[in-house]
């Protein structure tokens, strides 16, 4: 069995598609994995930021209520980091699906930070005015707010590490699929350039041909114009073969195409025999001669086409299957009964033919198939003439 090139360079463009959308979702994986960091760092840098708030110097409280602003400012600038990194956060949002959960936890660090500030700022300026306000609810606020931070931070290592697995789980897979593929394509490209070289004939005089795409353009070379020194084998009227010819390219394609099927069929002009010549030999010979050319348009490199008796045209089709072969013949009949042909005599003249068609079976021989197909032709004549029978119709008239 044959392969088709098209076939395969249409799943190997899939196999491509398919390896850029794993390639596609790693990005975004890592994409991810990278705010991640950065969300990260930036919970860490707010634990720093609440720290420098609970332990700020005292030297100067005028420069600490301006550094506590900044910081406090700051702790806020952070967490509206947070929100927008998060827009970006693909996989924990589409795959995890935990925006609700994120962006609460996100208002309430919010929340605690105010408190936290406010605090820090109440407890720094009754400092500054030489106050005895102690430290213990600041830093109850600033337990409270770095409590929330470490919960984030824990739950962005939890989603983290379910990230990474997916990551690993789809890289192993993608691994998998592109050596396979690899593998696979890798083989039949090499292959289909062997097809090539064979074309070439480079070192390749017992190749088994892989694709019907090269197994086609091979049929085509060897449909070269022959030149038959022989010219007892050629019909001198129509210069397409004749009973002798027909037998000898018949040996010669016979084996061609062995998995298709050879059909039979002879073609007989209607009201066109030699014992009723209405017709003067040059307008005889002109619709022989175009009758062939109508033939030959339909004919294949292991066809073969014969005028095998006066008003009579054997051809034998190789075909993938039975009825393509019956729906050529018919073709053919159809084409020529459509030929416009006069002569000042007669006037326009409707040409016509009748068919006996037969699938050949390979221990039929060619003599014994040329009877069985005469046989359906008589059949067709009787009956109306203008029309291809078959032996399934020779069968039915018999019942």
């Amino acid at each position: 069995m044959k392969h088709s090139i098209k076939k395969i360079f249409k799943n190997l463009s899939l196999f491509l598609f398919g390896v850029s959308l794993f390639a596609g979702i790693s990005f975004l994986i890592t994409i991810d994995n990278a705010n991640s960091h950065i969300k990260i760092n930036n919970l860490n840098n707010q634990k720093n930021i609440v720290f420098t708030l609970l332990n700020l110097s005292k030297n100067s409280m005028e420069i600490v209520l301006i550094e506590l602003n900044g910081k406090s400012k700051q702790l806020n600038i952070e967490i509206e980091k947070l929100r927008t990194l998060y827009s970006y956060n693909f996989i924990e949002k589409y795959l995890f699906s935990n925006s609700k959960e994120y962006l609460s936890e996100l208002d309430e660090l919010a929340s605690l930070s105010v408190s936290f500030s406010k605090e820090a700022s109440l407890y720094y300026e009754k400092e500054s005015q030489n106050g005895s306000e102690t430290k213990e609810e600041l830093e109850k606020k600033a337990s409270l707010l770095t409590a929330k931070i470490d919960s984030i931070v824990l739950k962005a290592f939890t989603y983290n590490q379910a990230k990474f697995d997916i990551h690993k789980n789809i890289a192993l897979l993608a691994f998998i699929l592109i050596l396979a593929g690899f593998i696979w394509y890798k083989k039949r490209l090499e292959t289909i350039y062997k097809d090539l070289e064979f074309l070439f004939h480079i070192n390749y005089e017992n190749h088994t041909i892989f694709s019907e795409e090269v197994g086609a353009i091979s049929l085509r070379i060897q449909k070269k114009p022959v030149v038959i020194s022989d010219q007892t084998m050629i019909d001198p009227v129509t210069e397409i073969n004749n009973l002798k010819g027909l037998s000898n390219s018949y040996t010669q394609k016979r084996g061609m195409k062995d998995e298709n099927f050879t059909s039979l069929s002879i073609l007989e002009i209607d009201n066109f025999s030699i014992t009723n010549k209405a017709y003067s030999q040059e307008l005889t010979q002109a619709i022989l001669k175009k009758i062939a050319y109508v033939i030959s348009l339909h004919e294949q490199v292991a066809d073969v086409i014969a005028r095998t008796d006066y008003n009579q045209f054997t051809i034998i089709l190789s075909r993938a299957k039975k009825e393509e072969s019956f729906t050529e013949i018919d073709n053919i009949r159809k084409s020529i009964s459509e030929l416009k042909m006069s002569s000042p005599e007669l006037g326009e003249i409707k040409i016509t033919l009748s068919g006996g068609h037969i699938i050949k079976p390979n221990n039929l021989s060619l003599e014994e198939a040329i009877l069985q197909a005469k046989k359906v032709l008589r059949h067709a004549q009787e009956n109306g003439k203008n029309r291809i029978s078959q032996v399934k119709d020779l069968a039915q008239s018999e019942l």
